[in-house]
């Protein structure tokens, strides 16, 4: 749940931007400049979080009215072992230090659904941090970095934890609408595993930096999940990509290799469904989220449905590939 400590909307004197390159940072900066909101983007071209006095050089580029939005963060399509997890650590670590020489007047950590084990659903902020994994362990550890010293400062601060986020400027081709949407486009296809039953949040990407701009002006502190409700099966995702997509597209399924669950189930769990059912338990798992946080914070958010935010999304790509084709 998030509580805010401006009464009303308020833009900040600076929002500082850790991250400049990247799916959210780039949509960041249009909403934030579409706001009339001055920030500034600070990309590893400019300050290498993990390098040597990194914590030094940000300590003198943050001032005590700014508002930080930390960004920066190896995904796990750049690497999923330990040496990933040391340098998504060494760069919170950087940032923990600047901020114990220079407070900031608010802080924004945008963190990951990968957080929970699933145990409890629907999840909800109140879901327990289980990290079943090592990115999921990176999110935790950084969290409770930035909070520890934070909340020893009384500076405000909250984490958001995006579900599926897609939409146009996505960099990674994570599967879902944002993988549907460029081979339906490129290859006339989409590929879906099993018959695509997993249902799960899919939330588009302007109601994302929507809402973290709305936690900006308002100075949120706490933890808000930046889900949507119900949740859509993968299947029902690429019948959309398949209705507004230029050309015809072919849905094909491929047989799982592997049972598709996001976290190991624990034992006591595998013996109550077996001796309360009688059966084993299903290999596919959903995702579903109360979302009645979201609400209570920000009660005239309003979402984009999932056909539009799709029919908007291949609008943008089909213009992007068409522009292309022209270019010299």
């Amino acid at each position: 749940m998030l509580t805010h400590t401006n009464s009303r909307d308020t833009a900040p004197a600076r929002v500082v931007i850790l991250g400049a390159q990247g799916f959210f940072a780039s949509n960041l900066r249009q909403a934030l400049t579409g706001a009339g909101i001055k920030h500034r983007a600070v990309g590893s071209a400019e300050l290498d979080l993990t390098g040597p006095g990194a914590a030094g050089a940000l300590a003198q580029l943050i001032t005590p009215a700014d508002t930080v939005v930390m960004l920066s963060c190896q995904t796990p399509d750049h690497g999923r072992d330990f040496h990933a997890v040391m340098h998504n650590l060494r760069m919170v670590e950087a940032v923990c230090t600047a901020l114990e020489h220079t407070k900031c007047d608010h802080f924004v950590y945008i963190s990951s659904e990968a957080v929970y084990d699933a145990d409890k659903t629907p999840l909800d902020e109140d879901s327990s941090r289980e990290p079943m994994d090592l990115y999921a362990l990176t999110h935790t550890a950084r969290e409770m970095m930035l909070g520890s010293v934070l909340s020893g400062q009384g500076t405000p601060y909250c984490i958001l934890r995006p579900t599926n986020i897609y939409g146009p400027g996505d960099t990674h081709a994570n599967y879902g609408p944002n993988r549907f949407v460029r081979t339906a486009l490129k290859e006339g296809r989409i590929v879906l595993f099993g018959r695509g039953e997993e249902r799960r949040s899919h939330l588009y990407i302007r109601d994302t930096v929507d809402l973290m701009v709305r936690a900006i002006r308002r100075r949120s502190s706490g933890v808000l999940n930046l889900a949507i409700a119900p949740t859509v099966s993968f299947l029902r995702a690429a019948e959309i990509v398949g209705h507004y997509a230029p050309r015809p597209v072919t849905l094909e399924f491929k047989p799982r290799t592997l049972a598709p669950i996001h976290r190991p189930y624990k034992a006591g769990q595998v013996f109550r469904f077996l001796s309360r059912f009688g059966r084993g338990i299903s290999p596919i798992v959903h995702r579903p989220y109360a979302v009645s946080a979201i609400f209570a914070a920000f009660p005239d958010f309003r979402y984009t449905s999932l056909e539009e935010g799709i029919a908007a999304y291949i609008k943008a790509m089909d213009s992007n590939i068409e522009n292309s084709k022209d270019a010299p």
